[in-house]
This record gives C-alpha cells, sequence and structure tokens, in this order.
C-alpha cells in the first residue's frame, strides 16, 4: 500500500520517540525501522477507531448508513489497482508529442503492470 493512502506520524515525532526508546532500558530490542512501524500502525490503529465511532454515529443518531458509507469510502480511499497506477505513469510522462524518462520506480510499477496481464 501507498503511504499516501495511510495515516502516517510525522517523521518528527517518530524520531523523537525513537531517540527517547533507544536510550531508555529497552534499546537494542527493535530496529528504527520496526519501531517506526509499530508506530505507524499504533497511529492507523487510532484513526481507524474514530472513524468508525464517527460512522457509527451516523447511523445510531441519524440512522443514516449511506451517509455513513461515504465517510468511511472517503477518509479510507482505495489505493489506485495496479493497472490504474501504470495509465497514470503514462499519461503523466507522454506530454507534447515527447515521451518524459521513466523513474525507475515507474519502470517498475508499468513492468509490474504488464506481468499481471494475462499470457495469450
Amino acid at each position: 500500500m501507498s503511504d499516501k493512502y495511510r495515516m502516517t506520524p510525522p517523521p518528527e515525532l517518530v524520531d523523537s520517540i525513537w531517540n527517547q526508546f533507544k536510550t531508555g532500558p529497552t534499546r537494542n530490542l527493535l530496529t528504527s525501522e520496526a519501531f517506526r512501524e509499530a508506530i505507524t500502525k499504533a497511529a492507523q490503529w487510532g484513526a481507524d477507531q474514530e472513524l468508525e465511532t464517527c460512522c457509527e454515529w451516523f447511523v445510531r443518531d441519524w440512522t443514516d448508513i449511506e451517509t455513513a458509507d461515504k465517510l468511511r469510502a472517503a477518509r479510507r480511499p482505495k489505493p489506485p489497482r495496479l493497472k490504474e497506477q501504470a495509465l497514470a505513469l503514462i499519461n503523466r510522462r507522454i506530454g507534447d508529442g515527447y515521451v518524459q524518462m521513466l523513474t525507475g520506480a515507474d519502470a517498475e510499477t508499468i513492468r509490474r503492470a504488464l506481468e499481471a496481464l494475462p499470457n495469450d
């Protein structure tokens, strides 16, 4: 999943907590990346809890399931499918009759999309 589709705490906050963590009695138990992932998961869990509470409020107090579903969809959009990602990359790189150079990440996304096509 792309980071733009999940709530992530600011790097400064994670680094601050990590610096406290690595100098305390629990130092050397986790890597920085494992700690960052743990903090991110905790933040995502908290955000998901808040969203579900808001959606339950719509349903309970307003009997408005449709609005709750719309709120959930707007606040937790699904990332674009691989095909959509590859097409967007191509569309961004083609302009005024020429093709701009692809980055390595762009090429990897397009390669994965092509590999996902059925073999005819």
